[in-house]
């Protein structure tokens, strides 16, 4: 008797997930100083503003499924009013967090700016690591990683990230294939959202610094 023939299905890919990116917003260090992992700074006045009118923003979309933030106080405290528009709880992706600017931590930009290792921060960050802390390429390798777990557990779902400045830069850097010394470039305001669809053929940057459009647009084209 002729045995069974048998054919290996290939699986289906997995369904494309919606990362929306979140700056935190604004604090009372916000163009001044370089906070970094600093504890203990929270939303200025205006932040908290800003990120009910974000939360508003993305109420507005029929299936957040979760929403994440780094674990300083700022970023969660901007998921906060996200969250709570749609009924979930915040949870942490410590991935997500600032940069660890090391010895630089709480100084002055005006003084940072003075410094010749400034313009190696701008034009060439690749290659720069700040004193004690991380280099741009570790924070970027971090960060992506731990978009791509997030996007992992949430196949074919929209999702909330709240993170900052740079690690958002860096994160849509790698989206679009841009090198790490241009992603100064890019610029992302706070309580701005970055909309980038992972799909199994790579990602799609829907939107950068987004702070007034309907997202409930975002579509490839």
């Amino acid at each position: 008797m002729a045995g069974r023939t048998t054919r290996n299905k290939k699986s289906d890919p997995p369904k494309p997930t919606l990362v929306l990116l979140v700056r935190h917003g604004q604090t009372p260090t916000t163009g001044d100083k370089l906070p970094g992992r600093a504890p203990n700074l929270h939303l200025a006045d205006k932040g908290i503003g800003q990120a009910e009118a974000a939360a508003a923003r993305i109420a507005g979309l029929k299936n957040v499924a979760a929403v994440y933030a780094s674990p300083m106080e700022r970023t969660r405290e901007t998921a906060a009013p996200i969250a709570k528009a749609r009924k979930l709880r915040v949870r942490q992706a410590k991935g997500l967090i600032e940069c660890d600017f090391g010895e630089w931590t709480g100084a002055k930009l005006s003084r940072l700016r003075k410094l010749p290792e400034w313009r190696t921060v701008q034009r060439y960050p690749s290659g720069f690591r700040f004193p004690g802390g991380e280099s741009f390429g570790e924070m970027q390798s971090r960060a992506v990683d731990a978009v791509h777990d997030l996007v992992r557990a949430h196949p074919g779902e929209t999702i909330v990230a709240v993170s900052h400045a740079d690690v958002i830069k860096a994160i849509v850097a790698a989206a679009t294939g841009t090198h790490l010394d241009l992603f100064q470039r890019i610029v992302v305001s706070p309580c701005s959202v970055t909309a980038i669809l992972y799909t199994a053929n790579g990602p799609v940057v829907l939107s950068v610094n987004s702070t007034g459009d309907d997202l409930t647009t975002l579509a490839p084209s």
